[in-house]
Parts: C-alpha cells; sequence; structure tokens
C-alpha cells in the first residue's frame, strides 16, 4: 500500500511537523508499505519530496533567505519550493500517488478536519480521528463544555471576543477574571496545539496580564516613539522574531487601521518606519492573518499533570493507555515540551493504582463520548483531593518514538513500528465506517490483513542486537533496532551484556529508558499492576501487529 506521509503544513507547530515526517518516514514498516512524502507548504500547497528534503535542519532553513532574513514560503511572492525544483501535486491527482495519506502534521488546518475534509471529498482515506473528533479537539473552548458533560468535572473558565477586548475595561476585567478565577489566570489561544498562545498569570500584574492578552490573540503594539528610538539593528531584530511561529506570531501580518498585508521582515520595517514619520505619537497594532478572535482562560489547577493516550481495538472500543505524569516543570509549554530537558516523565503516575485507573476510566469515556476515534491524546490533572480534570484532547500527537503517546504503546509492547501499523489499519477501520467509498477501503483493509496475517505465519528471522553497559551502547542499539523494525525483513531482539555471566533480553516496553541506569533499575523492579492490566486488556490489538 503507498502511504503518503503529509508534514509541514500551514500552521505554527509546522516544524515539528516537519520533524515527525522524519521519523515517520524512517519508521513506517518498509515491507507492508511504500512510503511517499508529501510536503505541505505554509500556503497550503502539496509536494511530492525525496527523502534528502529531510535532512534539512528545518523548513525555514530549506528556504533562500530574504534580503537577509530568515522566513517562510508565505514571505515570497512566487512559488518558492517549484522554483527550488520540487514537484507540485494537486488533489484531484493524489491517487496517482499514493492509496492513503498519514497526516504528521498538527495544528489549525491539519487536525481540525480541514485536511481530512479535503482528503474525503478526494475519497482518500487518511489516518488519525476523523471530521468529528477533528473539530471538537482543536476547539479548546467546546472541549471544555463537552468534557463536563461527559465526566461532571468543574473548573472555572471564562472567554472573550477580541472585539470586546478592545472595548473593554481592561483593569476592571482583570481584577472579576481573578475574582472569577483566582491566581493564577492561565491565558489560552483556544485553537493551537503544543501549547501555542499559552500563558500563565501568577502575579496580579495587569501589564503582564494585557500582554498575555494580545500574545495569545497573535496582534503586536508598537509605539511610534519607541520604534522611533530604535536602532536599525534592533528593528531588523523585532521583525525577524515576528517570523518565528513558536514565539512569533508570523508573517503575513495585517496592519489593523488600514487592512494592509505586510508578507515579510523588509515589508514590516519599512512600514514602520514610514507610519511612525507621519505620526510619532500614534501606536501600531499588526495581527497574524490567522489571528485568534476569541480567548480562554482558566483557573490554574494544582496538581499532579500528566497525558494518556487512548486508542481502539477491531471494534472500536477505546483502550486508555497507561497515563504518563510529566512533573519537574512549572509549565509543560511549547519551550518545556521542545527545546529544553527540564521536565521529567514516569509511567504510570506517581499515584494510587485506584486513582490511575479512574484517569483511564476518564479519558476512555471522553475519547468515546467526543466522537474521537483511531486515537488521541488526552491531558488532565489529578488534584490533592483525587480529582481527575481533563482537558485538550490532541487528536494527531506528535510523531516521534520519544512522543508520550508511543511511550505508552511500547508498555503494552508495541514498538514505533507496529505502534504506526496500527494507525494505518485502524484508520482504514473507522474511514470505512463513514459509509464512503466502503468497497474500495474495505479491500485495502483486506490486502493489508492478508499482509498481517501471512507475516505472522512466515514470521521473519530474529536478529539479535548485542549491547553492553554503557549509555552509548545502549542509544546505538536501540536506534539500530527501530532501523530493523522498519525495514521489516528481521526480527529485532535486543539483548543486553551487563557482564560476562549476565545477559537480558529487553522487551519492548524499556525501550524508552533513557540510561542504562534507568535500564538497570527497571530490570529489577517489578511491574507496576496497572501495566500488566492495561497490557492484558489490549491484547486484542497488540497480537495483531507485532511481528
Amino acid at each position: 500500500m503507498r502511504i503518503g506521509i503529509f508534514f509541514g503544513g500551514p500552521s505554527r507547530e509546522r516544524e515539528v511537523s516537519f520533524m515527525g515526517g522524519r521519523t515517520a518516514y524512517e519508521s513506517i514498516d518498509k515491507s507492508l508499505f511504500e512510503p511517499v512524502l508529501v510536503f505541505v507548504s505554509g500556503w497550503g500547497r502539496f509536494y511530492k519530496v525525496e527523502p534528502d528534503f529531510l535532512q534539512q535542519e528545518s523548513i525555514r532553513s530549506s528556504l533562500p533567505t530574504l534580503d537577509g532574513f530568515a522566513v517562510y514560503d508565505e514571505s515570497f511572492e512566487d512559488d518558492i519550493f517549484t522554483e527550488v525544483g520540487m514537484e507540485a501535486i494537486e488533489p484531484d491527482w493524489f491517487e496517482e500517488h499514493f492509496d492513503m495519506a498519514f497526516l504528521a502534521m498538527h495544528g489549525p488546518d491539519c487536525e481540525d478536519g480541514a485536511i481530512q475534509g479535503l482528503l474525503e471529498w478526494h475519497k482518500i482515506p487518511y489516518t488519525g480521528p476523523g471530521l468529528v473528533g477533528s473539530a471538537i479537539g482543536i476547539n479548546k473552548i467546546l472541549q471544555n463544555e463537552l468534557i463536563a458533560l461527559v465526566t461532571g468535572q468543574q473548573k472555572k473558565t471564562a472567554t472573550i471576543s477580541r472585539d470586546d477586548w478592545e472595548q473593554t475595561d481592561k483593569a476592571a476585567f482583570f481584577a472579576s477574571l481573578v475574582e472569577h478565577l483566582g491566581l493564577p489566570v492561565v491565558v489560552k489561544a483556544p485553537h493551537q496545539g503544543s501549547s501555542i498562545g499559552v500563558s500563565i498569570i501568577r502575579t496580579y500584574d495587569l501589564d503582564a496580564f494585557c500582554e498575555a492578552v494580545d500574545k495569545c490573540f497573535f496582534t503586536v503594539s508598537m509605539p511610534a516613539g519607541v520604534w522611533l528610538d530604535m536602532s536599525d539593528k534592533d528593528k531588523d531584530k523585532y521583525a525577524q522574531d515576528i517570523a518565528n511561529l513558536d514565539s512569533g506570531i508570523g508573517y503575513p501580518l495585517v496592519l489593523e487601521d488600514t487592512g494592509d498585508y505586510i508578507l515579510s521582515p523588509v515589508e514590516l520595517v519599512g512600514m514602520l518606519d514610514s507610519l511612525a514619520e507621519e505620526a510619532p505619537d500614534s501606536t501600531m497594532v499588526f495581527a497574524s492573518v490567522n489571528a485568534e478572535d476569541d480567548l480562554l482562560f482558566e483557573e490554574f489547577i494544582a496538581g499532579q499533570e500528566f497525558s494518556c493516550g487512548v486508542i481502539q481495538d477491531d471494534d472500536g472500543t477505546a483502550i486508555a493507555l497507561p497515563p504518563t505524569e510529566i512533573y519537574n516543570a512549572e509549565a509543560f509549554d511549547f519551550q518545556t515540551k521542545y527545546k529544553t530537558n527540564v521536565a521529567r516523565k514516569r509511567i504510570p503516575v506517581g499515584t494510587s493504582l485506584e486513582n490511575n485507573r479512574l484517569i483511564q476510566e476518564s479519558v476512555a469515556a471522553v475519547f468515546k463520548r467526543l466522537g474521537i476515534n483511531v486515537y488521541s491524546r488526552i491531558d488532565g490533572f489529578l488534584t490533592p483531593d483525587d480529582r481527575v480534570l481533563l482537558h485538550d484532547p490532541n487528536t494527531i500527537p506528535g510523531m516521534s518514538p520519544a512522543s508520550l503517546i508511543f511511550k505508552q504503546m511500547a508498555e503494552i509492547g508495541m514498538n514505533f513500528t507496529d505502534s504506526l501499523t496500527y494507525l494505518i489499519r485502524q484508520s482504514l477501520r473507522e474511514r470505512i465506517r463513514t459509509g464512503k467509498d466502503t468497497f474500495r477501503l474495505k479491500q485495502l483493509l483486506l490486502d493489508l490483513d492478508d499482509r498481517l496475517a501471512e507475516r505472522k505465519a512466515n514470521p521473519a528471522p530474529e536478529k539479535t542486537i548485542l549491547f553492553g553497559p554503557s549509555d552509548d551502547a545502549w542509544t546505538k542499539a536501540r536506534a539500530e533496532y527501530h532501523r530493523t523494525a522498519a525495514f521489516g525483513a528481521e526480527r529485532p531482539v535486543l539483548v543486553y551484556q551487563k557482564s560476562a555471566t549476565e545477559t537480558h533480553e529487553i522487551p519492548v516496553n524499556l525501550l524508552f529508558k533513557d540510561t542504562i541506569a534507568d535500564l538497570d533499575m527497571a530490570l529489577t523492579t517489578p511491574r507496576h499492576p496497572l501495566l500488566v492490566e492495561t497490557a492484558e486488556r489490549a491484547r486484542s490489538v497488540t497480537e495483531r501487529y507485532l511481528m
């Protein structure tokens, strides 16, 4: 089966998706699938690319600079990717290139039902949840209301529109918000992922609050007097920082007073110079063309933060995976997730067996009642009084072997390659349930099941990967394990030679131990009862996919 791996995309998470596309391509089972790389640009155009494109450091580094600035394709007037030799493909002709789309994209347009709807229109099956689950999964305001209906949880929230924010007495609004929610106050852009557009106001600071609100609305204000006092170097830095999608608001921008579009840093500097000279007492306000129009405010929840994946068995029954606790971090935000090693993680949550079961029951119920299918990752908190408060269902979790949901799938015995095969097959199963192009999709599913059954009946020979007691040897052995699993011709078996007289075969659930010390400890520690019972509950899923 030809699998089009879609990566990149228009959202602010496109660089995370770029890394995910690389990992999905490297890890997909080549004995079952033929991977086809489909890069999606910031303008939402589709390009068939060769694997060497994935060797770039990032999407932005693959592009030429524009007048000395590092930018994305939205800043160029022409189709820059065609100019550098990429093959553009149109949705009308997707079926000539691949049989199914593997979605490794995140955020608006990528996991909100937009790309899913486009693919359904062109009769291309895709991975992950369908239209309903995707649309709900990107809307944090609606999620809160629906999760409360499912679980009965009580969490204080408030919202405000951009128009109301511009007209309100901001000091009075902040005071009423603190009275209602208490401190800290969590400010969220409701349609972003990876904690982009999230701020936590920990003290009674009106200026910090207003700055956080503007950030989450994806707007920036520049007083003309401040701009005129800046050096040329600082002006260029300001315009460059806007282009950074994780911390800036990204181009194109709109000058709100006039509606003029600004595509690039050079245009921004020129316009600010001109406007500041014309009106030195004014304040210029710019917004992203993809600015939020509503904001969500939530009370700060004190407790143990966790993330819990959910998958399905063949009948569509939700199976909650062992939850992962995230600790040693003030907030599990974009910076913490992708740019530091501060946050620590453990499976399951450091609490009672009953509380871990309660987390699983809650996330499975929300998964089902919110119309999500195939898989998802749902986050939440366990409070000191043992309440489970859920938020932010993630319908396309990060695509790397180290992503939380894939670590959790390893706990039930599925390595990353097996997990990707599950994702493809179960997605086919769920697309069939929509009643569209049913006969062809059933034939694709039957062909895949025949291949899986043949592999089960005639297993590939084992390949022993031997490693010694050092972190470097452990890292190299795991890399070789993943490469072997993805190639599909052999079944990798990790064997730890701790000493001349002591060896251990390493089970899949220990693949993600970071160090030899962690591995040694795990080998001598009995498995947590929750991990044992979850693996048993998921056996009907895992037995189909294991090599």
